[in-house]
């Protein structure tokens, strides 16, 4: 099941959040990782829509994290 966040969505979602936190991005192709976030990028015009590029990755993550997820453990 896929869900398309907005740009909009994702702003008010993370001013919720401590600014000070480090922002990742959690990927589960099969493993589940952590990875950095690098540059945000917006594309104007018909098919518009905002980036977020991965800048390397950190670690598995956390079993918390994939329970919240939900994600199978690995």
């Amino acid at each position: 099941m896929s869900y398309q966040l907005t740009a909009g969505q994702l702003v008010h979602q993370l001013q919720t959040v401590d600014p000070n936190l480090p922002a990742y991005l959690a990927i589960n192709p099969d493993w589940p990782y952590a990875h950095r976030i690098g540059q945000v990028i917006e594309i104007t015009g018909t098919n518009g829509a905002v980036y977020i590029a991965e800048n390397g990755q950190e670690w598995v993550l956390p079993p918390a994290v994939r329970s919240q997820l939900d994600w199978a453990d690995v």
